[in-house]
């Protein structure tokens, strides 16, 4: 299937490469399919593109690109919503805030996307740890693991 998007023109689209979120994201609880693909090689900045709405697409990061011993404790039912048999089934991100000073940029790990990648389900989550807040400075927090 082909999409149109604002940003990337028309994508050829692969159905069993869409991602489905039951309850949507927040705010955006009417958009139920995504995909995800890789900005370009060796960036870990990812799109993550609504397959019903061209004009919206997210950027994401894995929360262990800047925070290597991050962790998140998942619900009872987020994971059977997930339907996830193991945890190395899942992909988790973080979304990206990309301000005009690109040093700026955060993540938001109070709210992250977890990901089922073997059965393409996809659930915006609450982390319910104290030190996951909304703005993450992603660089600056790459510095602190570096020194």
């Amino acid at each position: 299937m082909n999409i149109n998007t604002a940003r990337f023109g028309e994508l050829k689209v692969n159905e069993d490469e869409i991602i489905h979120f039951k309850e949507g994201l927040f705010g955006f609880e009417n958009l139920k399919r995504y995909i995800i693909f890789q900005m370009e090689e060796d960036n870990p900045l990812m799109w993550m593109q609504a397959i019903d709405d061209g004009d919206l697409a997210f950027i994401l990061i894995s929360p262990f690109e800047f925070r290597p011993n991050y962790s998140l404790k998942l619900a009872d039912k987020d994971v059977e919503e997930l339907e996830l048999a193991s945890p190395e089934d899942t992909n988790i991100f973080a979304i990206v805030v990309l301000p005009e000073d690109s040093s700026k940029m955060t993540a938001n790990l109070q709210g992250p996307i977890v990901i089922n990648k073997i059965k393409k389900l996809g659930k915006q989550v609450i982390s319910t740890n104290p030190k996951h807040k909304l703005k993450h400075y992603i660089l600056e927090e790459i510095q602190g693991n570096i020194g």
